[in-house]
């Protein structure tokens, strides 16, 4: 692809990094912001630039926060003695949008990936455990994806709990096998998470 300029040839290569957009999206977005006025374009750099220099990570469930605790964990009307184990940010939106589930969460930031070089010490595993030991928390819901990986983090995650005084359930297998959270429609997740079951049942004996 030629183009008539070094700057949008730059600003097209720095758009296609983003994941799902390809060179000629990445030229329609450019030429979409060359007919703006100066103020938005600026705008939108800006949002760019606070969004990465500003926003926190909560330190409680490791939610995207603005502050040092996220809204869900500072709220008094949320269950604290429930936690709902997830793999990222993208769950927390799926769950939160079915209005099923009015506990906590704790946020993994992936899962257990030998193929990828991901290992239980890359994952927010530890503060789990430390939660649960610390805390009162009554039941750990875990809400992983229902992929090989997703089972195996599952069980990693159970056989560390499984000393403590807390009920450990996996939400029901209304998602299909290989099927992500954030792809769920809302009433089959919904329905999943009302519909849990004790981690026990699930493994084979």
């Amino acid at each position: 692809m030629n183009f008539p300029s070094r700057l949008i040839e730059h600003a097209v290569n720095e758009f296609a990094k983003l994941p799902g957009v390809g060179r000629k999206t990445a030229l329609r977005f450019v030429l979409h912001l060359l007919k703006q006025d100066e103020t938005e374009v600026a705008g939108f750099s800006d949002a760019i630039v606070k969004l990465k220099r500003d926003l926190r990570y909560c330190k409680n469930c490791h939610n995207i926060s603005d502050s040092g605790l996220c809204n869900i964990c500072s709220s008094s009307k949320r269950d604290h003695s429930m936690v709902c184990v997830v793999e990222d940010i993208r769950d927390v939106m799926a769950i939160e949008n079915t209005q099923q589930y009015n506990g906590i969460y704790h946020i993994l930031g992936g899962i257990i990936s030998p193929m990828d070089g991901i290992g239980p010490n890359e994952l927010n595993i530890e503060t789990l455990v430390d939660k649960v030991r610390q805390n009162e928390i009554k039941e750990v819901i875990m809400a992983l994806s229902t992929t090989m990986e997703g089972d195996t983090t599952n069980y990693y995650i159970y056989k560390k709990l499984s000393a403590h005084a807390v009920t450990i359930s996996t939400i029901a297998r209304g998602i299909s096998i290989g099927d992500e959270l954030e792809f769920a429609d809302e009433v089959t997740l919904g329905r999943s998470i009302i519909n849990r079951t004790l981690y026990e049942k699930n493994l084979i004996k």
